[in-house]
């Protein structure tokens, strides 16, 4: 609740408020407790608190009930007595639901929330698709070469196709970008057919989230609260962390600095908190601690909620300076590390032990450590943590579906569509590939076909010139007999008579002679005759 313009958190033992001040809301905070200790309950007035200011806030859904908020709470004897406790009768308390816009990635129980892969980047992608630091090298020269080339990476069939084509192209890549594995490139690609068989594809895609359309108020001011469904998401813990990183980064990357303002511009609760630090590599932490520090100057206030203060790296619990420690419970060695943990990281109250305080706290109850106006943390106070005014329980289905049918932004993002991207590219690319290929196999064919033609043409003239050589001598061979025949019968006979009239003697030597003579003669002259 607001009291003064102050976010009324809890009372103490004496019934004096717990406050939380606007403009320290955004140094970031830390709600921790053992399960059933009240850590849900918390958020939900510290989110009603902000609403109520007019600033916008996200809240991821891990069990499915914070969903509720959008319903006015019910009266109980419980409450009843609540509200007495704490004297909110006359302090303006009054059941009522709250502005909520309910958001799901794989788009079933809130408006579809899509990102693309370009905008989700390769360390944040690496890290869903456990990826090694080899790995995650190559993914990120893809990523460059994706950039250099101006190549859309909008989901994972881009991304997937840009892969294939490296991988078929390494050596035209090396001297600009260094020896790329092909293998390194198949592991990526088998972890995103795994991330796509577990539902991640869906993730990805346009319309993207506009992160601006979460940082919204309703027209009576008060800032919309948007809930993410997480209770299935959580089953893939790398996807929701990263997911939840992403909008971090999207934030600290898009807004302005702004430094100090009178209260947030936004306020973000990372329930299950834990899983964004489990098995993250020093790249990442490192980020994330960038962010952390960085995001508070664009007016963003972050809340980590988890367990324990140990689920929170040392470099990211120095940054939260409000605290609320709800129970916990120390039936072991290591248990009572993580309380006396707990207890130190709270400025010390003489008027109480942290420590054994933290153990025998109920449901409801916490240590709490607040900052006061020049930013220094308050000391330890137990703290009774004021109820709701919306509803505890979940959502109904039907109240659900109302929800997301009537919101502004449903019409935007409920149907999904395929830009031209990397995809479309590599298959224009391939086509002309092909007809390029297939005219090349054409102009083959046709020079081919071509050569085939010219032999058979060579070919044909030799054998029309064999013929008409062969021919030239057959008829030659015929003029010669001709020839020798005329010769033989004129000159032979000429011979033959001339032999007689010369004597007996001479006739036999006349005929032969003549004959011979009359031979060459006749062949002379009847050759002459056919040349011309």
């Amino acid at each position: 609740m607001l009291s003064e313009q102050k976010i009324w958190l809890a009372n103490d033992g004496n019934g004096n408020h717990i406050e939380l001040l606007p403009q320290m809301a955004n140094r970031h905070g830390l709600v921790c407790g053992a399960t059933g200790t009240g850590k849900t309950v918390t958020l939900k007035v510290m989110a009603e608190a902000f609403s109520d200011m007019g600033v916008p806030v996200f809240m991821a859904d891990v069990k499915g009930d914070i969903a509720g908020m959008l319903a006015p709470g019910a009266d109980s004897a419980d409450m009843q007595a609540r509200i007495a406790r704490f004297g909110l009768d006359g302090a303006g308390f009054a059941y009522r639901g709250y502005p909520v816009t309910l958001w799901d990635i794989f788009g079933k129980d809130g408006i579809a929330l899509r990102t693309t892969v370009t905008e989700l980047g390769p360390v944040l992608l690496a890290r869903v698709l456990q990826l090694n630091d080899l790995q995650t090298d190559i993914l990120t020269i893809v990523f460059k070469i994706a950039e250099d080339n101006n190549l859309l990476l909008i989901d994972t069939k881009d991304l997937k196709a840009l892969l294939h084509y490296v991988s078929e192209h390494t050596k035209d890549f090396a001297a600009d970008y260094g020896k790329i594995s092909t293998a390194s490139i198949g592991a990526i690609t088998r972890a995103l057919v795994a991330l796509e068989l577990a539902g991640g594809e869906i993730f990805f895609g346009e319309p993207a989230l506009n992160i601006h359309d979460w940082m919204v108020r309703e027209p009576d001011g008060r800032g919309v609260i948007n809930v993410l469904a997480s209770d299935s998401l959580i089953g893939n813990g790398r996807l929701y962390s990263t997911f939840l990183l992403w909008m971090l980064s999207e934030l600290f990357e898009k807004l302005p600095e702004v430094g100090d303002l009178e209260k947030p511009k936004m306020v973000f609760f990372f329930d299950e908190a834990h899983l964004l630090f489990s098995d993250i590599s020093k790249t990442l932490l490192e980020k994330i601690v960038q962010v952390v520090k960085l995001i508070r100057s664009k007016g963003v206030g972050v809340y980590f909620c988890t367990q324990s203060p140990k689920d929170i790296p040392d470099a990211v619990l120095a940054q939260l300076g409000n605290k609320v420690e709800h129970g916990l419970r120390a039936y072991t060695p290591a248990e009572q590390k993580v309380v006396k943990a707990a207890a130190e990281s709270f400025r010390e109250n003489p008027a109480f032990d942290t420590y054994e305080a933290i153990q025998q706290l109920g449901t409801g109850e916490a240590v709490v450590s607040l900052l006061d106006e020049k930013g220094i943390p308050g000391m330890a106070q137990i703290a009774y943590i004021l109820p709701p005014q919306s509803r505890l329980g979940a959502a109904t289905e039907a109240e659900r579906d109302a929800a997301i049918k009537q919101s502004l932004l449903y019409g935007k993002y409920a149907e999904s569509y395929d830009p031209d991207s990397a995809y479309e590219f590599f298959v224009r690319l391939g086509l002309e590939q092909q007809a390029q290929e297939e005219r090349l196999r054409a102009e083959a064919e046709k020079a081919a076909e071509e050569a085939r033609l010219n032999k058979e043409r060579e070919k044909e003239a030799a054998k029309q010139q064999k013929e008409a050589e062969k021919e030239a001598a057959r008829e030659k061979r015929e003029r010669d007999r001709f020839a020798k025949q005329v010769g033989s019968s004129v000159f032979g006979t000429l011979g033959r008579e001339a032999g007689k009239a010369a004597g007996s003697a001479l006739g036999s030597i006349g005929k032969k002679v003549g004959g011979n003579l009359g031979a060459a003669l006749g062949r002379g002259i009847i050759g002459t005759l056919f040349k011309k």
